[in-house]
Formats: C-alpha cells, structure tokens, sequence
C-alpha cells in the first residue's frame, strides 16, 4: 500500500486552501534500471477531493508528473472542523485515500 499522503486544509475568510504532497514514484515506462531494462510505467491517473459529499476538485495526472507530486488548491467554503477527503487512483489499479481536518 501507499505511503500516506501529507494534506493541510486552512480556511481564511471563507476560502479554504489545500495543500496535499502525495508519495508516488510516478514511473514514465520510458526510465531504465541499472540492467538496461525498462522500468514499467506506474503513474497516478486521478485525483479527486471531497467536502461535505461534493466534489471540490477532479484532476487527470500523466506520466510526465514528478515524483511524489505536490497539488495546492483553493475552493469557496469550508468550516473548521469538517473533512476533506482526498483518492487518487493509478494505472495499475492502486488507489489511496487519506483525510484532513479544516483548521
């Protein structure tokens, strides 16, 4: 299973702002290894975050992301106290999904 994902929710004057790092290696399929083999391509394909049961944000990633890829947004709304809820899902059928409380 993944490593956690590292996620910040602070609020200011009715906009929350979110910060996620999430742990992925995001391998291309074009890298090669010491032997001179490909290394398979594994990369996370979306992302989804949730408040109060709505969707706030929906992204597309690729294998040009970076390494352990690092997403901030902003969206209208939020109370301290509620939860964010953030999935990804990769092209291997790996997915992870972590929470953060608005402060």
């Amino acid at each position: 299973m993944a490593a956690p994902m590292r996620m910040r929710a602070l609020q200011t004057s009715g906009v929350t702002e979110v910060k996620i790092l999430m742990k992925h290696d995001m391998e291309t399929g074009l890298r090669k290894d010491d032997a001179g083999k490909l290394v398979p391509a594994h990369f996370i394909q979306t992302v989804s975050v949730m408040h109060q049961d709505k969707e706030v944000l929906a992204a597309q990633f690729g294998p040009s992301i970076a390494k352990d890829p690092f997403l901030a947004f902003k969206f209208k709304g939020g109370v301290k106290g509620e939860k964010v809820i953030v999935t990804w899902h990769d092209n291997l059928g790996e997915q992870r999904t972590d929470e953060a409380l608005i402060v």
